[in-house]
């Protein structure tokens, strides 16, 4: 299985975006790692990493020469979505304030 790894930057996270159209027949893979800083919690992962089985259409729709682009779309909007919830957003002001306790 050949991955596709692409790699962008949202709100300051470098993630790394490694997708595999044809992972079992109409499955397709992704995993989703924040990278720089590593391990840095994301609105879809406390742990910094997320891996998602989906049917290969959702990205393939607009066709392979495509792909990544739609990739990055799909994640940054599902990424957007994530962060509009309240435990993130509690989770970013935690992380302004810092804990003192």
């Amino acid at each position: 299985m050949n991955a596709e790894i692409y790699r962008f930057t949202w709100r300051g996270i470098e993630i790394e975006a490694r997708y595999v159209a044809s992972y079992w027949e109409e499955i397709a893979h992704l995993e989703i790692r924040s990278i720089k800083p590593e391990r840095e919690p994301l609105p879809i992962t406390e742990t910094g990493y997320r891996s998602h089985f989906h049917h290969r259409g959702v990205i393939d729709l607009h066709g392979a020469e495509n792909r990544g682009d739609a990739l990055i779309a799909h994640v940054v909007d599902w990424l957007d979505a994530e962060a509009e919830k309240p435990a993130w957003k509690d989770y970013v002001e935690a992380s302004r304030q810092g804990e003192l306790f």
